[in-house]
Parts: structure tokens; C-alpha cells; sequence
């Protein structure tokens, strides 16, 4: 082949020029001689770097002509300067870029061989087009980074996916239901560890493909379900299932109750949670049983009675009379007060469980609060059934007790009222049995009274005297009067009682024994006794400085507290000395809390005020008072001084009060002293002074200064 090449060069030389057909077949020659690969499609020939002989696909590849560029271009500027080896026979093969006319770098690939003649050097460059392969490697390179990205997608996808099942996993194994899915043949897809654990299944009975129908078989091997069989229960609930597509409750065996939801699937599947409530739903029976229970005797509570009254009542218009008992506990107080609460509750438990004993089982049994209790008696053929009942409850009621090693004993009142004629609703039933109640009370301790309808007109008449009372105290109603107290030794005036009246617009001049009894049951005696402490202060103030202003004191007073602020500023406001002022108290104050009464009365000792025991005798009088107070003055009830001049009985309590106050230091006042020989007979049995209307009864202030303190030798004129 380099043999004919040389030929074809000679013959060439000798025609002093290539004509293109020739140049072609000396390239094709030269090509021959090349030990290249035949992809090389491009050849130029260059001689000492100059470019002397070119292809056609080269001259395109370059972007010019072989005539531009054979003899006119150095191989250097083709290939950015590249070197070609010196050395004959040398192949070397590089990458570069090739210059093109436009100013592109095209990728290319040169194989050089430097060829040998007689003639010439020559130096032969092979071209082989880089772009298509390096597109392809590059879409190649693209194709292999997406793949390994996509790779890298589905790994991370992958850990997610595991990172969402470990933490779905966990989310289904520790909700509080159990969770089970069923396909739509009623076989199991999954369920959570919950669901297992409600039901006693093991891990192998819960295998997905386990149908509805062998769960419900493990579960009644587990004693989990009643007596029905499997094809009972799962036609049950599936029944219902289909039916609802709600929630129900399933009642275990083992008295488990488990809440049941069922949703539906598009493919005809379901999801069932499972829940176990038993304690909620005994939490909401506990609840709904302590809404309308007492607390403390398990009794039902007014609420309820007044559910049972409703249908007794509804029951009783077709035939029949209802009879409501109302009971209030005599003396209960008194237990509290002596043996403390803790004892009284005791106490309501055993009348509670007393009641019980007595009633049938249709009839209530209801604790209205406090101490009160109430019976709804049903079938009752005639009001004598209703008295028998009160009476077997008097008596067992009236029966000791024994609390804590004491024996305590107590009583009831009972308040009647019956259907056929006191009202057709629960609440005006039990409003006239309340009413018959009041009366039962106030006529003596162990007593019934059926309701009549004067006592509603009572009661009416009542509540018309408390309206009024509010309505008084608001407008400035009340005036004080006030009655004389004589000393026996000087027989002047030593003090006035102040005593409240109400003159009234319709009902004239009303009595403190007509009004007070309400005012302390209502709560308006603490802010009525403040203006009257107010008022005598700042009356008497006008009054000479050796005469002293009593005001009596209500045991609601006591109780309300803030007493001492009341008279530290009545005293402040009127300036009154507080050795003129003479509080006086009855036995009851003490009754209630004694060791904090005394603590009140100390603290009005200390400043100065002076303290009287009013109504000494009557009542609850108890010797130990006077040793744990020192009072200032007792003042001898009139019911003993009424009598003092014709029954000796009244004659030696008198003689025997006064030597028991002189002995203690104290003084004592006569009350009620009506006649010259009650006089007489108080100032001789040691009475320090006395008060009644042998000397004048209670008069207003005004009256009170014209007649005494504008000459006081009348008081001796009287005496």
C-alpha cells in the first residue's frame, strides 16, 4: 500500500498538480497506508506543519474550502497549537478541540502518523468527530445520574415508608381501642394489639384471613360471650352492623361493657373499633346515682322525689291517694352542738335506715336536706292509712340511739299532705305538706298535722309581714321607744331600754314579739339591730352622763359575727362613753356557740361596754353561765315577778336570783314590776333595780325628756 502511495505521489508531482480526482485517490492511498481505525473519516496532510492536503469531510468539518485552506493554513491553528511527534513512524492519538471558520471548538479526536518517503516527510492527521459520541456519553452521564437519583428517591421512599410503618405500627398499638379491619368476605386484614388484649386473643388466632366467625369462636372459648352460638352472634352483628353502620355496645361475660363502631370501606370491608367503657359507664351510673341520691343516707334526693311523685300522681288519677310526709328532727341541733357533726351524720344514717323499716317498697323515701326528710306514701285507700304511717314514724324516730357510746335521743314532727284534695302537682303537694309541717312544729315537738287551707292563708299572711319587713327597713320605718329603769336604793333614774316599734300603715303599731321572731328567721335582725345599737347611742347622748342606754342582743347577731366592729363604731359615730352602754343578752346567745360567744363578750368587756343576762330563769338558765362570764347585771323575767306577791314559789326564785347575783357581784334588775306590792317585795328580796309600768311603759325619746330628764324628782314622786 505505501508503495503505491509513493507511485501515486511521483506521478502526481510530475503533473505539477493534484486534480481533485487524483487528490481523492492519493488521500484514499494514504489512508491505506494509515494504521488507524477507518472512523476516522476526516484527513489532512500537512508538510512541516503546513497543511497540504485535505479531505472534503475535513475542509466541512473546518467550516472552509480545501482551497482555503491547502497552502494557506498551518495544522497549528487548526488544533490550538498542538505538537505533532518527530519521529517517523510515530502513531499518537489525542483529544483537543478543533477551530472551525465560525468560531466553534469542535471535540475531535487526531490519530497522527508521520509517513516516510524518497521524496518527503509527511505528516498525516486522522479526524474523528467527538460531538455525537460525547452526546450520546453525556445523555448517557444524564441518563445514569437520573437513574441514580431516582435510585436514591426510592431508597429514601423505602425508609420513609419504613419510618411511617414503625410509627403507624406504634400509633395502632397504643391508642386506648382496639382496632380490627375486615375485608368484604368478613375476613381479617389487621388489628392492632389492643383489640387482642380486650378480648384475650393470642397472636395466632388473629392471623389475616381469620374470618369474623372464628374470632367470635376464640372469644367464646375465652368465656368472653354469652351463651349464643358463633352463627348467633356474628349474624347479630352483622345485622346490626349493616342495619347502623354505628355504634353499639357489646356486654361481655365477664361484665365488661365494650363500645363497637363500625365504618364502611368501597370495597365493601369494614373498620371496628372496640372500646372498653366499663369504668366510664359505671362512672356515668355513679354520677346519674349521685344527681338524685343524698350523698350521705343514699336517700333518694328532691329531684327524684319529685320524678316519683309525678308518676304516683299520674297513677293516682285513675284511682287511689298520694300522701307526702314531711319530717323535721326535733333536737337534732342540739346533737351536733353537744357531740359535734361527725355524730349528727351518723345520726341521719340511723333514722334513714329506721325509715326504710317502715315504708313498702313502692313508696320514697327522700332526705330534702338538713335534717328534714320525706315520705311519698302511694296507695293509700283513706287519710287514716297516712296517720298510721306518721305515727309508727313518731315513734320509731323516738326510739334512743346509740352514737359513739352515747345515747342520743331525738324526735319528728310530721307535716301531711294527700292528693285527692291538697293539689294535683308534686310542688304545691309538697307545698302543703311544708305548710302542715309548720304547724305540727309549732304546736309542740312529737306531733302530725294533716294540711287544711287556713293554712295557706297563715302562710300568705306571713309572707305578706316579711315583704313588709324588707320594704321597712329600706324606708326608715322602725322608731325606738324607750322604757325607764329605776335604781331602789336612790329611786332616780339609773337607764333607759331601748325597744323597737314599727308603726305600721295598715296594721298600726306592731310589737317587737310580732315582727323580731321573723326578722331573726329571715336575716334582716343583724342589719336592723345595728341601726337600733346606732340609733340609742346617739340618742342617748342627749341624755344626763349618769344614765345608761340598754339595747338587747339578737343571737343571730352573734352568729353573723362583726358584732364588735358594729358597737366600736356606734360608739364612735355618737361618741357615747362605753361605760353608758348596756348590752343585754338572753340565754339562747350562749346556747349556739359558747366558746365563741364568750370570746365576743370579752372583747366588748375590754372596752368597757357593760354586759346584762336578760330573761334570767327562762328558757335553758344554766348556773354554769355566770361562773364562765362575769356579767354586769341579771334581770329577772316578769313571769317570775308577776307572781311574787301571792305564790311563793315565784317569791323564793326571786329571793334565791338575787342572793345567787349579789353573792357574784352582780346586779339585778326586777322586769314587769305592774303593782306597788311587786315593788315591795323585789326591793326587799335585795333587787337593785326595777322596770314596769308601775313607773312608765316604753315612750319615744322626745316624750321620754319632757316628762323625766327635765326634772328628775319625779322618779322619787313615783317611787
Amino acid at each position: 500500500m505505501l508503495d503505491d502511495f509513493k507511485r501515486r505521489r511521483s506521478d502526481a508531482k510530475r503533473g505539477g498538480r493534484m486534480a481533485s480526482a487524483n487528490n481523492e485517490e492519493l488521500l484514499a492511498a494514504i489512508w491505506g497506508a494509515l494504521n488507524i481505525a477507518r472512523d476516522y473519516k476526516a484527513l489532512v496532510v500537512a508538510k512541516d506543519g503546513a497543511i497540504i492536503n485535505i479531505n472534503q469531510l475535513a475542509a466541512q468539518l473546518c467550516g472552509r474550502t480545501a482551497e482555503e485552506l491547502v497552502g494557506r493554513c498551518a495544522i497549528a491553528e487548526l488544533f490550538e497549537g498542538q505538537q505533532a511527534p518527530q519521529l517517523a513512524g510515530t502513531i499518537e492519538r489525542w483529544e483537543t478541540e478543533l477551530k472551525a471558520a465560525s468560531g466553534t471548538r469542535i471535540p475531535v479526536e487526531v490519530t497522527y502518523e508521520r509517513l516516510s518517503t524518497d521524496l518527503q516527510e509527511l505528516e498525516v492527521y486522522a479526524i474523528r468527530d467527538l460531538r455525537e459520541r460525547r452526546g450520546t456519553a453525556a445523555q448517557l452521564e444524564q441518563f445514569n445520574t437520573r437513574l441514580h437519583q431516582q435510585h436514591e428517591l426510592l431508597k429514601e421512599q423505602e425508609k420513609r415508608l419504613r419510618e411511617q410503618n414503625v410509627q403507624l405500627d406504634a400509633a395502632l398499638n397504643n391508642i386506648v381501642q382496639g382496632l380490627a379491619m375486615f375485608d368484604g368476605e368478613h375476613r381479617l386484614v389487621l388489628c392492632n394489639r389492643r383489640y387482642a388484649e380486650i378480648y384475650g386473643l393470642a397472636s395466632d388466632q388473629l392471623k389475616p384471613g381469620t374470618t369474623l366467625q372464628q374470632i367470635i369462636e376464640h372469644r367464646i372459648s375465652n368465656r368472653l360471650q354469652s351463651d349464643m352460638s358463633p352463627e348467633e352472634i356474628v349474624d347479630a352483628m352483622l345485622r346490626r352492623r349493616d342495619d347502623t353502620f354505628g355504634e353499639f355496645c357489646s356486654q361481655l361475660s365477664d361484665g365488661r361493657c365494650i363500645a363497637i363502631t363500625v365504618q364502611p370501606m368501597a370495597d365493601g370491608g369494614t373498620v371496628t373499633t372496640h372500646q372498653d367503657v366499663t369504668e366510664q359507664r359505671r362512672s356515668e351510673a355513679k354520677i346519674a346515682h349521685m344527681a338524685l341520691h343524698d350523698a350521705l343516707t343514699d336517700l333518694p334526693n328532691r329531684a327524684l322525689l319529685n320524678e316519683h311523685l309525678e308518676h304516683a300522681l299520674a297513677r293516682a288519677k285513675r284511682g287511689g291517694i298520694v300522701a307526702i310526709h314531711l319530717l323535721d328532727l326535733d333536737y337534732f341541733k342540739n346533737v351536733n352542738d353537744t357531740l359535734g357533726h361527725a355524730a349528727g351524720d351518723k345520726l341521719l344514717k340511723m333514722v334513714a335506715d329506721r325509715l326504710r323499716g317502715l315504708v313498702r317498697e313502692a313508696d320514697t323515701i327522700a332526705r330534702m336536706g338538713g335534717d328534714e326528710f320525706a315520705i311519698a306514701q302511694v296507695g293509700v285507700a283513706q287519710p287514716s292509712d297516712a296517720t298510721s304511717l306518721a305515727q309508727r314514724v313518731i315513734e320509731a324516730v323516738g326510739e334512743p340511739y346509740e352514737i359513739d357510746g352515747h345515747q342520743v335521743i331525738i324526735g319528728t314532727s310530721v307535716g301531711i299532705a294527700v292528693s285527692a284534695s291538697d293539689g294535683p302537682s308534686p310542688e304545691l303537694l309538697l307545698r302543703n305538706a311544708d305548710l302542715a309541717l309548720y304547724r305540727a312544729k309549732s304546736s309542740g315537738r312529737g306531733t302530725l298535722r294533716f294540711f287544711e287551707p287556713e293554712m295557706d292563708a297563715q302562710m300568705q299572711a306571713r309572707r305578706a309581714m316579711e315583704s313588709d319587713l324588707r320594704k321597712a327597713l329600706v324606708r326608715h320605718e322602725f322608731e325606738l321607744h324607750y322604757q325607764p329603769i329605776v335604781d331602789l336604793q336612790s329611786n332616780q333614774i339609773s337607764g333607759f331600754e331601748a325597744l323597737i316599734r314599727w308603726p305600721h300603715s295598715e296594721r298600726g303599731m306592731v310589737l317587737p314579739g310580732t315582727f323580731i321572731p321573723l326578722a331573726e328567721e329571715i336575716g334582716i335582725i343583724v342589719p336592723l339591730g345595728e341601726w337600733v345599737l346606732r340609733t340609742a347611742c346617739a340618742t342617748a347622748t342627749r341624755w344626763p352622763d349618769h344614765v345608761k342606754i340598754c339595747v338587747n342582743l339578737s343571737s343571730v347577731q352573734f352568729r353573723a359575727r362583726g358584732l364588735v366592729q358594729v358597737v366600736v363604731g356606734a360608739l364612735a359615730a355618737s361618741g357615747l362613753r362605753p361605760g353608758r352602754l348596756e348590752l343585754e343578752i338572753t340565754e339562747t346567745v350562749l346556747l349556739a356557740d359558747t366558746e365563741g360567744t364568750l370570746a365576743v363578750l370579752h372583747q366588748l368587756r375590754e372596752l368597757g361596754v357593760r354586759i346584762a343576762m336578760d330573761d334570767f330563769g327562762t328558757g335553758y338558765s344554766s348556773l354554769s353561765y355566770l361562773q364562765t362570764f362575769p356579767f354586769d347585771r341579771i334581770k329577772i323575767d316578769r313571769s317570775f315577778v308577776k307572781g311574787v306577791a301571792e305564790n311563793l314559789g315565784s317569791l323564793n326564785i326571786v329571793r334565791a336570783v338575787a342572793a345567787l347575783a349579789n353573792g357574784l357581784g352582780m346586779a339585778t334588775t326586777a322586769e314587769g314590776v305592774e303593782t306597788q306590792e311587786q315593788l315591795t317585795a323585789v326591793k326587799s328580796e335585795g333587787c337593785s333595780e326595777m322596770q314596769g309600768f308601775l313607773f312608765s311603759g316604753a315612750l319615744p325619746a322626745q316624750e321620754i325628756e319632757q316628762r323625766f330628764l327635765s326634772n328628775h324628782k319625779k322618779a322619787e314622786n313615783a317611787a
